[in-house]
């Protein structure tokens, strides 16, 4: 038995080796059968071999999930404060003061005086000649005749004829006739429907809520205080459950069909009757008789006819002439004269001047202020995980008189002398794929 269990565990450990490969490739091809002659294939007497079954087994796992819990701390936090204290400080005023001073200045004193200077300018004097100019012009000379012109014109000579014209006319006849008309109108129709309403009630339903968890001093064994988390005391609410009772119930519904009407009405109808009508018109004709007419169309002739003649063009010519001429320049002097002035000179006088002035002093001041913290608690939560169980099935497996599938040569493909049942064992040897796992329970997100 010991035997069987070590065989089956080489053969798993050789299936997951060749994965999809044929059979042939177990034992690293060593084992085949297509290597050893035909009488070492063939098995002599029964054997027992144990086939591996695969079983898939649920257990229950726990898992360790934080939450999240808020408890309440007191914090001293600290406020600033300020007083008002009175100081007195002093401030410097600077002050204007005025002192005479003596000073000598400079003023000037003008003097306007002239003198005569003599110099030459040059007058331009003007003077015109005329002299004689000979030049050709030409006179245009006009004279007039007359011609004679003959031309054919056509002169427009116009006759008045009669002539019939026919038309046709559409005459108006009115005539009775019956016409059937459709009109559509609604007619009111009842039908009913169920309409289901819900006619439920609150309810109150008590809810429990747990203490929160409070670090607490606790004596241990030798009498020493220590702090442990303990949970106080819960306390109960109500809250209101909605219980729902639906009802169903009958409600009529009018609404309006359209139903076509026909009716016969009596109806004038006016049609156009066609008519032929012969009427005289006059009409004038007009036709064109050629003529011949004498014109006499006068002709002005014009020639240019050469004269001489003779004008006299002015031209005029300047030349300059010395002159003598004097004029008189006014000379300005000037001259200081010293004077004594007076003026009052600005200076600044320092002194000091007493002020109160209020300033913050600030302090601080502790106070106790409520924070509420959030911290994480240990819970343990439960999911099921699938495994698998391999075990070994024991099987007889007997050979069998002949080989029908034994050529020349030895056996190919190893299966000289092997049952049907060792067929099915060596398809068992190829790996199973593995069954799809249940999905854990992942715990409450935090």
């Amino acid at each position: 038995m010991t035997r069987g269990w070590g065989v089956a565990a080489a053969v798993m450990l050789l299936s997951v080796v060749a994965g999809s490969r044929p059979v042939e490739a177990a034992y690293c091809g060593a084992a085949c059968y297509s290597n050893c002659p035909t009488t070492a294939c063939r098995p002599t007497a029964c054997y027992t071999t144990c086939r591996v079954e695969r079983e898939t087994c649920y257990r229950t796992v726990y898992d360790t999930v934080m939450e999240p819990e808020q408890f309440t701390v007191n914090r001293t936090s600290y406020d600033t404060v300020y007083d008002d204290v009175q100081e007195t400080c002093y401030r410097t005023r600077v002050e204007t003061a005025y002192r005479e001073e003596t000073y000598q200045v400079a003023r000037p004193i003008f003097e306007t005086a002239e003198r005569v200077e003599n110099y030459t300018v040059m007058r331009p004097v003007t003077e015109t000649v005329y002299h004689d100019r000979t030049y050709t012009v030409q006179r245009p000379v006009v004279e007039e005749s007359v011609r004679q012109v003959r031309r054919q014109v056509m002169r427009p000579v116009t006759e008045t004829l009669e002539r019939e014209v026919r038309c046709t006319v559409m005459r108006q006849v009115t005539e009775t006739v019956n016409q059937e008309r459709c009109y559509t109108v609604m007619r009111p129709v009842t039908t009913f429907r169920t309409v289901r309403q819900d006619c439920g009630r609150w309810v109150d339903q008590p809810v429990y809520h747990p203490g929160p968890v409070l670090p607490t001093l606790v004596p241990d064994a030798c009498g020493v205080p220590r702090i442990c988390m303990q949970q106080r005391p819960g306390f109960t609410t109500c809250r209101k459950v909605w219980c729902p009772q639906v009802v169903e119930r009958q409600i009529p519904c009018t609404t309006y069909q359209p139903q076509v009407v026909r009716q016969s009405c009596p109806v004038q109808v006016c049609r156009y009757v066609p008519e032929v009508v012969v009427n005289k018109v006059p009409v004038q004709v007009c036709r064109m008789q050629c003529e011949e007419v004498v014109e006499n169309i006068p002709i002005r002739t014009c020639k240019m006819v050469c004269e001489t003649r003779t004008c006299k063009i002015p031209v005029r010519t300047c030349k300059m002439v010395a002159e003598q001429c004097s004029r008189r320049i006014p000379v300005r002097t000037c001259k200081m004269v010293t004077e004594n002035c007076t003026r009052r000179v600005p200076y600044c006088v320092t002194r000091q001047e007493p002020f109160t002035v209020t300033r913050r002093v600030a302090r601080c001041v502790q106070k106790c202020v409520p924070v509420t913290c959030t911290r994480m608690v240990p819970k343990c939560v439960a999911r099921r995980e699938s495994y698998e169980v391999c075990k070994m099935v024991p099987q007889t497996v007997c050979p069998t008189s002949n080989c029908s599938t034994c050529g020349q040569g030895g056996c190919a493909d190893g299966s000289c002398g092997m049952p049907a049942t060792n067929q099915s064992y060596r398809q068992d040897l190829a790996p199973t794929p593995e069954p799809t796992p249940i999905p854990s329970y992942q715990g409450p997100s935090t």
